[in-house]
Formats: C-alpha cells, structure tokens, sequence
C-alpha cells in the first residue's frame, strides 16, 4: 500500500483517499456495486452485497403498502429498474437477476392484498384471477400476514405474464437482452 500510494502522489501527482483506498484480494474487494469472483476457473463480475440490500430498500421505498394507484406504482419501479439494470448489467449473474425478479413480483402481490381489504373482495379477485372456488376461499380466509398470504397460490394467479401485462418490466428479461450482444 505504500509504494503504490508513494508512487501515485508522487510520480502521478494524483490524491489518494487513505480511507477508500486498500490493497486485498480481488474476491474481497467491492468497487462502485460491483464485486470480483472466480467461477469455474474464471474471474466474473458479480453485484456486491450492498448493492443488493440497497436495491431492495429503494424497491420497498416504491412499492410501499400504501393506498397509491398501482399503474403508478409500477411506472415509477419500471422507471428506477430501467436505470438500475442499465448500470448494473456488466455483472456476470443472471441468477441474482432472476431472485430479484421474483422477489419484486412478491412484493407487488403483496401490495395488491393489502388493497384487498376485505375477505369479500379477495375471494372476488382470486376468482377473476383464475383460482378455483375452494382455493379463492381458504387463502381469502387465511389469518396469515400480508407477505405469507401473498405468496403461495397467489404466485400461479398472479405470474409474470400477469405482470408484464401490467406493464412491469423483467430484470431477467432485460438483462439478456441488454447482454446478448457481449
């Protein structure tokens, strides 16, 4: 660390921030999001941690269980993922992708139930949806909380086909078609 500071201040003339700056492994080294990893014998880029925590905290900001309009909820999340992919789409893990995906489909669903205030109105939605009359009952009657409930049968009623019908965009989707021609 020192030669390399000495070397950059003195011959580069350039500033080295002592608290940013480490010399470490590439695999324990996070730089702007990304992390370094070795995979079948080969380095890839993959998404820090915290980049991770910090999408899912920005996802939950925008899709709070409030009473706002779905439509305008998902515009504002297409408008935030779009811009986050088209960063982070270097990363070499579609299955990160993928988790996230379907943890944002979860959430939504989440928030549809939440709407869905009453019993009355649940077993009314889950019918439209498609789920059989025995099913539209027990989870409508369920005591269960608003993350439970909204998952389980609500996923086969509520797929990603439902989902890009209402104008969600696809992390997965669009991170292989961002990544096609690499």
């Amino acid at each position: 660390m020192e030669t390399t500071t000495a070397f950059l201040e003195k011959r580069l003339k350039l500033r080295v921030n002592r608290d940013k700056s480490a010399v470490e492994r590439p695999s324990r080294c996070r730089f702007l999001g990304f992390r370094l990893f070795k995979y079948r014998g080969r380095v890839r880029v993959g998404l820090a941690p915290k980049t991770l925590k910090r999408v899912r905290t920005r996802v939950c900001e925008l899709t709070a269980r409030s009473s706002r309009n779905m439509a305008r909820r998902i515009e504002e999340l297409n408008t935030y993922l779009r811009g986050w992919l088209g960063y982070f789409c270097l990363a070499e893990t579609p299955s990160v992708f993928d988790d996230l995906d379907g943890w944002i489909r979860h959430r939504l669903q989440a928030c549809l139930w939440k709407q869905w205030k009453r019993v009355r109105t649940r077993i009314r939605e889950l019918r439209a949806l498609g789920a059989p009359e025995w099913l539209a009952h027990q989870v409508a009657n369920s005591r269960k909380g608003v993350w439970r409930s909204s998952g389980g049968p609500m996923n086969s009623a509520l797929g990603a086909a439902y989902w890009q019908a209402q104008g969600l965009i696809s992390l997965t989707a669009t991170y292989r078609q961002l990544c096609q021609p690499c």
